[in-house]
């Protein structure tokens, strides 16, 4: 199998977080949290994954600045993320960033997360129970897609 890794900011209520381990704990490969450690090598790693809740449409800043500190280039990528309402143009920026470093995009998953910003926390949030056991076993299909490319 081929050495990955997934880089991830799970800030708020730990739904990318847990993404990131139901695919984690089904290959065995590393996880790095990036608000506590912002460096590492990936030069030895052949699939890198960059995942993260959305804040104001984009990628948490960490995981970007992260990526563009540390990707080495040519490298295959795939992001991951949950937010309130699923949208490509999530990845729009750090899929940007990835492409001045050479990297080969193969894909993304995003599904929705539990959410309690703003006039949400008034009501309880919204998302409860997300992401959903269905919505974690589609990110393992989807690395497991990943995989056969």
């Amino acid at each position: 199998m081929e050495k990955a890794v997934i880089i991830y900011a799970s800030t708020h209520h730990g739904s990318t977080r847990k993404l990131a381990e139901a695919i984690a704990n089904q290959y065995g490969i590393h996880l790095i949290d990036a608000t506590k450690q912002q460096e590492a090598d990936l030069s030895a790693y052949d699939l890198i994954g960059f995942a993260s809740g959305i804040d104001f449409g984009k990628f948490y800043e960490v995981v970007e600045q992260f990526l563009e500190d540390n990707l080495p280039e040519n490298k295959r990528v795939f992001f991951l993320y949950t937010c309130a309402k699923v949208s490509n143009r999530f990845t729009e920026t750090i899929k940007t960033a990835a492409r001045k470093k050479g990297a080969v995009i193969l894909g993304e998953y995003g599904c929705r997360g539990f959410n309690t910003y703003g006039p949400w926390k008034m009501i309880g949030g919204m998302n409860k129970g997300r992401p959903s056991a269905e919505e974690l076993q589609g990110a393992v299909r989807f690395f497991e897609s990943l995989l056969q490319q």
